[in-house]
């Protein structure tokens, strides 16, 4: 599975990687556990969910320490503050279902990418790791030919975060729609 610590591994798109991996796991996560607190109705069940989600990392993390790569080379997701806060955003609003979507989907998508950048400062020099096991790069006809430096090229979180507030919403939305289908 891709994590939001795997961008270390692609060098050359390290930036790159880590806003498209915070994205698509801010979304992920917006899905289900808004999925999993509105089927419940229960503040803290997105918690819930995202601590299931973050076991799943650690056994696939633990595979890979087992075929003898080190602890670090799989960095696990920091799911489990950012579901804090859409259960919170849940409660504090009274089980406000557009709340829920609309201000628990916001803050899951701004505070994921700064809580996995906060938990990718504490690995064990990434740089080093990344050359020592590399994963493949792009293949040669995605490699643009000369790539611009776009102005959010050293702020991976801004961009992400951004990104992450704009798109998690609608998944947010997605998620809780989920729960108002009927079959008859």
């Amino acid at each position: 599975t891709i994590n939001a610590g795997d961008y270390i591994f692609y060098t050359d798109w390290m930036w790159t990687s880590f806003v498209v991996f915070s994205v698509s796991q801010s979304t992920m996560l917006a899905v289900g556990a808004i999925y999993y607190m509105l089927f419940t109705g229960v503040p803290g069940t997105a918690t819930y969910y995202a601590t299931i989600m973050t076991i799943y990392t650690w056994v696939a993390k633990g595979a890979w320490f087992a075929l003898g790569y080190p602890y670090d080379f799989v960095v696990v997701p920091v799911w489990i503050p950012s579901a804090m806060l859409l259960d919170l955003s849940y409660w504090a609003t009274r089980r406000n279902k557009h709340a829920a979507i609309l201000i628990g989907g916001t803050m899951v998508g701004l505070s994921l990418p700064l809580f996995n950048m906060v938990n990718l400062l504490l690995v064990r020099d990434p740089l080093e790791v990344a050359f020592k096991y590399p994963r493949p790069t792009l293949p040669a006809y995605m490699t643009p030919i000369e790539p611009q430096v776009g102005k959010f090229y050293n702020s991976p979180v801004a961009l992400g975060s951004g990104a992450g507030a704009v798109l998690t919403v609608p998944m947010a939305a997605l998620g809780a729609k989920l729960n108002t289908w009927t079959y008859r």
